[in-house]
């Protein structure tokens, strides 16, 4: 059966066959067992039949009735059908060496249980397969659970964005502030404690604005994906917080790159929106939101704008403000014309950072000089100067309810109450961890909320101080482990922050600062202890229970990606950047580590691992798309196909092999797909990729583009993927958006 040419064998139903890079004989397979109908076929050098493809690769056993399997299926249904050989010899490179791309046939199954478009794809490095295989078939369908994100009881989100965005936490009168990380605007409920989350958005919500109503919220976001994968450019959704519905959407159209200033109008109904766009010229618009019409727009200025909002008393008075400028705006009929703010002898800052407006309508700025201005009422001249008010810059303003200043600083972390004199009456000063001031909002009675640049909430007053409400990383997040009998987890990321949380509290049970930037986490498999790779090569493991350093070692110079105990705990594996696996021996249940030594065989860096359920062997991934099998014992590679091919494996986070190939979408490009994770019970496969989603389908998942759920929520590359001990959670982290989301599976 076929035609013969240069060493590329294939194996279709048990039967060997070769190759031609031009040709292919094709059948219909049957469970039935009918003659095979050839047809010869002109491919380019890949063979199609029904657009879909077989790819040459070695899968692990899986076993099945036979044909008569195929009365299972339903009409119409997927199918795969999977041709394992049973002894792949100088495959890519070598005996069982190195696998590329995974291998499939995917027919469908017709109402006659004849199995119909079988089809084979040949990519990669050229190698042979001799003797003969078993068939498997599986019957592909979407997964029967899906994921929301989680609103139980105790649930702070993970995480804020403060490290550059401003007025962008308030108290709405349900007793929930409101703020926003990643794709998702968070309303949590301090009391309850309890949140909930508003998901319109595609990609990174910039700022956030209240409505006069207190129920209506404005949100802009920077330009993103759609859900089927177009291009959406920057957009304003006005939304209700209660129904958390879409009210009206601005855009998409009229604004360039990113949405970075909202405001209401605040008085005559709040009929108005204004909004600023980070172009070039940071065009300021007005929009009557409700019909959806622009009203006004004007190039605002060439530098950066911070804050954009209306006079509280005075509605066709706009103020602008951030680097070298304040203007203030008067809109008459579609037009706005400009008055900027004059200084004279003041000192004219670098940045006016923050505005406010007091009780007889003043306007209170503070800039990057520490000072305190005070505009006259509908002037745009200084009346009044608090020079010095705080050591480095004011980078919020909150006018409390009876008439008081609150300002809180950025290099000095001071929050100061001023009198309506300007007077300091009392201040108090955030915690050197949590960073400086971003933004405070008033709460019941004395209390106060107050945003940092480190992306914590905190929750406290000036007499008592101020203690965290939410956390979250300041940079780039990939390390994520899940313990493996508790509802804990680790996160840890360039900001050189190990944070080990709480389930149950969505608060760190402890936190810890290293000496370097992390990229991978993994928990020994009695929890006892966790380890940690850094981007420098150096890798420690800290006690679970203490956060004392246990032990602390070097392995190359290279980032350690990927670090993962064995099932039974007596081997460490750590994958590094430079395309080695360095392999430890553990005792004393994850206190001592000796070297059994290094794992050389990739010519890629390193990406992901898995270990066989047994502790026996390990497979691993590299950066060119290399499979390779190891022996942790001695470190040597792992070449003869026998000795895995019934191999029972503990986990699934490689993004290549067998079991998860059907994850990869048409024109995926090999590095889209930065985790994978299967559920514990085996039944589910959920994957991150490079466009802000999470996707879940059902495992094992071996047809090509297999149908999954799809979840959006993060604002940039999802960097890693992982279930909670028993599954009834999912999280995920992000990269450049930093946040941790939390999926709760029904």
């Amino acid at each position: 059966m076929g035609t013969s040419v240069g060493g590329e064998w294939g194996c279709i139903l048990g039967r060997r066959m070769r190759i031609h890079p031009h040709s292919l004989w094709v059948h219909t397979l049957c469970c039935s067992h009918r003659a095979p109908q050839p047809m010869n076929t002109q491919c380019g050098g890949r063979a199609w039949l029904g657009g879909t493809s077989l790819r040459r690769a070695y899968g692990h056993k899986i076993p099945m009735s036979g044909p008569a399997g195929c009365s299972r299926l339903e009409q119409g249904e997927p199918a795969l059908l999977v041709s394992i050989p049973s002894s792949p010899s100088n495959f890519l490179g070598g005996p069982l060496g190195r696998e590329e791309l995974p291998a499939l046939v995917s027919p469908t199954c017709n109402g006659a249980g004849k199995l119909e478009g079988a089809c084979l794809h040949i990519l990669g490095r050229h190698g042979s397969w001799a003797g003969h295989g078993e068939v498997a078939l599986i019957g592909c369908r979407q997964p029967s659970r899906s994921l929301f994100l989680d609103v139980p009881p105790a649930s702070p989100s993970y995480g804020y964005r403060g490290r550059d965005c401003r007025a962008n936490l308030f108290l709405l009168p349900t007793g929930e502030i409101v703020y926003f990380v990643a794709a998702v605007a968070v309303l949590y409920s301090v009391e309850e404690q309890r949140q909930r989350h508003y998901l319109g958005h595609t990609d990174d919500i910039k700022c956030l604005a209240v409505h006069p109503d207190m129920v209506t919220i404005a949100t802009g976001q920077v330009a993103g994906t759609s859900k089927d994968g177009k291009s959406m450019p920057p957009h304003v959704r006005v939304w209700d917080s209660v129904s958390l519905n879409t009210l009206h959407v601005l855009g998409p159209g009229p604004f360039d790159r990113a949405v970075s200033c909202v405001g209401f109008l605040k008085s005559n109904g709040g009929g108005l929106l204004c909004a600023v766009d980070d172009s070039n010229d940071h065009v300021l618009s007005v929009w009557d939101w409700q019909k959806e019409q622009k009203v006004a727009d004007v190039k605002c200025s060439n530098e950066s704008v911070l804050t954009a909002t209306f006079h509280p008393t005075e509605p066709t008075l706009l103020i602008t403000c951030g680097k070298s400028h304040i203007h203030f705006w008067s809109l008459e009929g579609g037009s706005l014309s400009k008055r900027q703010g004059i200084f004279e002898k003041h000192e004219k800052p670098k940045y006016v950072l923050c505005v406010a407006f007091t009780e007889n309508g003043d306007t209170v700025t503070g800039d990057s000089g520490g000072n305190l201005y005070i505009w006259g009422k509908g002037g745009n001249r200084i009346s009044h100067a608090v020079p010095g008010a705080h050591e480095g810059g004011v980078f919020g303003l909150c006018v409390l309810r009876n008439g008081t200043i609150v300002s809180g600083g950025g290099r000095d972390r001071r929050v100061v109450l001023w009198g309506r004199d300007y007077q300091k009456l009392q201040e108090n000063e955030v915690p050197e961890s949590f960073g400086p001031v971003r933004t405070i909002a008033e709460g019941k009675g004395d209390t106060l909320f107050v945003g940092t640049t480190r992306n914590s909430v905190l929750q406290g007053s000036l007499m008592t101080g101020f203690t965290l409400l939410v956390q979250g990383h300041t940079e780039e997040l990939w390390g994520l482990a899940t313990h493996p009998s508790l509802d804990q987890f680790v996160t840890c990321g360039q900001d050189k922050q190990v944070h080990l949380w709480s389930v149950a509290a969505h608060q760190p049970l402890w936190s810890k600062g290293i000496e370097d930037a992390a990229r991978s986490a993994g928990f020994h498999p009695h929890g006892s202890v966790l380890a940690v790779g850094t981007v420098t090569g150096r890798w420690l493991v800290l006690d679970t229970e203490t956060r004392d350093l246990v032990t602390i070692h070097t392995d190359g110079n290279e980032p350690i990606s990927v670090v993962s105990f064995s099932p039974d705990g007596s081997y460490l594996a750590l994958g590094s950047h430079d395309n080695f696996f360095y392999v430890y021996v553990v005792s004393e249940g994850g206190k001592k580590y000796g070297r059994v030594g290094r794992c050389s065989g990739h010519s890629s860096f390193i990406t992901h691992l898995d270990w066989a359920s047994d502790s026996s062997c390990f497979v691993t991934n590299s950066g060119d798309y290399e499979i390779l099998y190891w022996d942790p014992s001695s470190c040597r590679q792992i070449t003869s196909a026998e000795a895995v091919r019934s191999i029972d494996w503990a986990t699934a986070t490689c993004v290549l092999g067998f079991g998860v190939f059907g994850i990869w979408p048409e024109g995926a490009d090999g590095t889209d797909i930065n985790a994978v994770c299967r559920s514990h019970d085996g039944k589910l496969l959920a994957s991150a990729d490079d466009f802000g989603k999470v996707h879940l389908f059902s495992y094992p998942c071996c047809q090509p583009r297999a149908p999954s759920h799809t979840y959006g929520g993060h604002s940039s590359h999802v960097t890693n993927i992982a279930f909670l001990h028993g599954d009834s959670l999912l999280l995920s982290t992000g990269g450049t958006d930093t946040s941790v989301l939390q999926w709760r599976l029904r």
